[in-house]
């Protein structure tokens, strides 16, 4: 099978992309020609982005940062919540210090992040 090889080809099939969303509906047979050009060049383009434009997973001080902001904490109060000093928190959020089990344990289930952010898995 053929694959996208460089950001022009991309760039085309993303415009053709966008001319077929519109005719393409849900109730579009399958078997038609449009509906198949469709999946064909999305699968292309899917697989182009997953070489392409990876996404790094998040680190344990990125998830902290943004989930003390969705909960309208501070550190000091993170801090409380999972029982360490403030500055340990500081340096869990500064990549100095790693969490131990027990606490990765308590952040995880404290501020429901999935284990394997805290762990670094």
């Amino acid at each position: 099978m053929t694959r996208i090889e460089n950001e022009s080809q991309y760039q085309v099939a993303m415009a053709r992309i966008e001319e077929l969303l519109p005719i393409v509906t849900e109730d579009t047979p399958t078997t038609d020609k449009n509906s198949v050009e469709l999946v064909l060049l999305s699968n292309l383009v899917a697989d182009y982005s997953d070489e392409h434009f990876k996404i790094e997973k998040p680190t344990l001080a990125e998830v902290l940062a943004l989930r003390l902001y969705e909960m309208n904490l501070t550190k000091k109060a993170l801090a409380k919540m999972i029982g360490v000093s403030q500055s340990r928190i500081n340096e869990y959020m500064s990549g100095k210090s790693e969490p131990t089990l027990k606490i990765a344990r308590t952040i995880s289930r404290q501020l429901n992040i999935d284990p394997s952010f805290v762990l670094g898995v």
